[in-house]
């Protein structure tokens, strides 16, 4: 017969601390998948389905303790939140920016290529008269730097971000990580010219 304190205390706090991991895992799997990084979908599925079963499965050995149910529910909501502040922090995936200014970009993409971010500009017409459309399609982790720069250079545009399930490797500056690109995991980074 377990004690009390283990039916009590003990087996929810893990069974909470298993649904948190495992509703994280969960979250990076999904954003994954919609953001075309094939090669870490089925890596964080692997574990996340791991650690779920090993949670359903104490729960269902001791389904007397309406302790163990609140412990899965409640780390259901919190791995919910703590998911998606973690995929807020890896910036997984790759955005396309897009730019429209009523005044000229020139130093905006000046800039751009500086740091050698890829672009498109296009002159257009809006409502209210001519404007420049400048287009770029980014590593997620570089959007605030992006952002920065659209604010300083650009402080009239006004700009939307979409996210990009996949595109062909051209212009992309280095990763802010030394590590293997998330996006294009089979390339070793080699310094540009």
């Amino acid at each position: 017969m377990q004690s009390s304190l283990f039916i009590w205390f003990v087996l929810p706090l893990l069974i909470f601390l298993a649904r948190i991991v495992d509703v994280s895992l969960q979250t990076i799997r999904i954003v994954a998948i919609s953001r075309g990084i094939r090669w870490l979908a089925p890596l964080v599925g692997f574990f996340e389905v791991l650690i779920w079963i090993v949670a359903i499965s104490q729960i269902m050995k001791r389904a007397t303790s309406p302790m163990a149910y609140i412990a899965y529910a409640a780390g259901f909501a919190a791995g919910t939140a703590i998911g998606q502040s973690i995929e807020r922090r890896l910036s997984l995936g790759m955005v396309l920016v897009r730019f429209i200014t009523p005044t000229s970009s020139q130093e905006f993409r000046r800039r751009l290529r500086e740091l050698k971010f890829g672009f498109t500009h296009v002159p257009a017409q809006g409502a209210e008269g001519p404007v420049e459309l400048v287009f770029t399609v980014i590593r997620r982790q570089h959007l605030q730097q992006v952002r920065q720069l659209a604010r300083e250079k650009l402080p009239d545009a006004f700009y939307s971000v979409e996210e990009v399930a996949g595109a062909s490797e051209k212009i992309y500056p280095a990763p802010l990580s030394p590590r293997r690109d998330p996006i294009f995991p089979l390339r070793l980074f080699s310094k540009r010219k």
